[in-house]
């Protein structure tokens, strides 16, 4: 979708679909671009890693005469002729004993945990732009409720009217229905403000400039059309993105441990040097080979603090790997209680709700119900039309959860890894 259609999604001339959502989520939200810059920094580090130590250039002048002794030689008064000793030096350090190699494995380990974080980022706010949708639709569903209830008692007080004038009931009667009708319109609105946030919340994950919730949801609780692909418990999408990122982790513990181990190898210094000092000695070449020697420091402390950080980070990732497990069949027992609820609602408990209160309000309007009974069973009626928009909302929104402990994605959204890819 262009940016000038997102402008008309923000300026409320067209409505929105939780899969558009998504996609302007993707595109623009702030912690998914920081995540990618993560990958950016990961690269650098492994271009780092590859890259020789520097060498050192050096250079001297010695027995430069500050008396009246003349500095020339037999080979002239030119600079180069002159008796002073010039020395050029060219000293470069030499890694020995795997060092580069496992520095080059722990950079290459912080790109697959960068790359893995960027797809948990991308993960959870797939997860959290649902969730918000879902709780917009479920605020602007409460809101149509209260208003037909609203309206049911308006209809109501209009009939209590023409009794209340043939002396059919008192003015407190048609005053009470009144009042509820009233008090039913005031949650209306206040349904619709929450709904307008929830709105807000959605532009915030897609980072819209000037969120104002200034849209309508396309999708429906009824047409959301998650179940498709979480009812299968079989189904388990691609290993976990955190799962990966944690493994990289060790892998990268293990290489920098690695890395101090091989610290215990010195260096060896490579010299090459050349001096002119005429007239006696005009040029000489010389080479030495310099290390340094491990006596008193054998790097232990470095090397039992990244064992320590390797231990400590495979211990978190089989934490973590229970934690999925765990998260898994939580939100799968969730979702099914929540699916089972819904079901109640639509089949049995709705169905009958309605019929009482169709039942009520004709005995009410011939005399063979009192307004009590009315009010109840307006009350109620409306009560359980709340719970089961609540049960539908908890439903969607568990099937979220589920999808995201599994890693499964809607296949209906652009989720394919190569989309996504990021190839350096």
């Amino acid at each position: 979708m262009s940016e000038s259609a997102y402008s008309q999604i923000a300026n409320g001339t067209r409505s929105l679909t939780l899969a558009e959502a998504k996609n302007f989520a993707f595109q623009r939200n702030w912690d998914l671009l920081a995540a990618r810059k993560g990958i950016d920094i990961a690269i650098a580090q492994r271009v780092v890693a590859k890259e020789f130590p520097n060498p050192t250039l050096g250079a001297s002048i010695q027995k430069i005469n500050v008396d009246t002794h003349p500095a020339s030689t037999i080979y002239g008064n030119g600079y180069w002729d002159r008796n002073y000793d010039t020395i050029l030096a060219l000293n470069q350090l030499f890694e020995i004993g795997g060092k580069r190699k496992a520095r080059q494995a722990s950079a290459t380990a912080s790109f697959e945990q960068a790359r893995a974080q960027l797809w948990d980022a991308r993960r959870t706010l797939d997860q959290a732009v649902t969730k918000a949708y879902v709780a917009a639709l479920l605020a602007e569903q409460n809101a149509k409720n209260l208003a037909t209830s609203a309206r049911s008692l308006r209809k109501e007080a209009e009939i209590a009217q023409l009794r209340f004038k043939s002396g059919d009931i008192s003015r407190a009667d048609k005053s009470q229905i009144e009042i509820a009708a009233d008090r039913f319109a005031l949650d209306a609105a206040s349904s619709e403000s929450s709904a307008k946030s929830a709105r807000i919340a959605v532009d915030v994950l897609m980072a819209e400039p000037r969120p104002a919730g200034d849209w309508k949801p396309a999708d429906s609780l009824e047409s959301l059309g998650i179940q498709s692909f979480v009812d299968n418990g079989d189904k388990i999408g691609a290993a976990r993105p955190d799962v990966l990122a944690a493994q990289a982790a060790v892998k990268k513990a293990e290489a920098d441990l690695k890395l101090q181990k091989a610290l215990r190898v010195p260096d060896p210094t490579v010299l090459a040097q050349y001096e002119h000092e005429p007239p006696d000695q005009p040029n000489t070449i010389g080479v030495s080979l310099s290390f340094p020697l491990p006596l008193w420091n054998r790097n232990r402390g470095n090397i039992k603090a990244a064992e320590a950080t390797r231990d400590q980070l495979q211990m978190q990732l089989e934490k973590l790997r229970d934690q999925v497990f765990a998260e898994i069949a939580t939100a799968q027992t969730i979702y099914e209680d929540a699916t089972a609820r819904w079901k109640q609602y639509e089949s049995n408990i709705r169905p009958k709700s309605h019929d009482v209160l169709n039942t009520v309000e004709f005995a009410y309007r011939k005399g063979g119900a009192s307004l009590l009974d009315l009010l109840t069973a307006e009350r109620n009626d409306n009560d359980i039309r709340l719970e089961a928009a609540k049960a539908l909302a908890d439903r969607a929104t568990a099937a979220a959860d589920l999808a995201a402990a599994r890693n499964i994605s809607d296949s209906k959204l652009p989720t394919e890894r190569k989309n996504y890819e990021i190839v350096k």
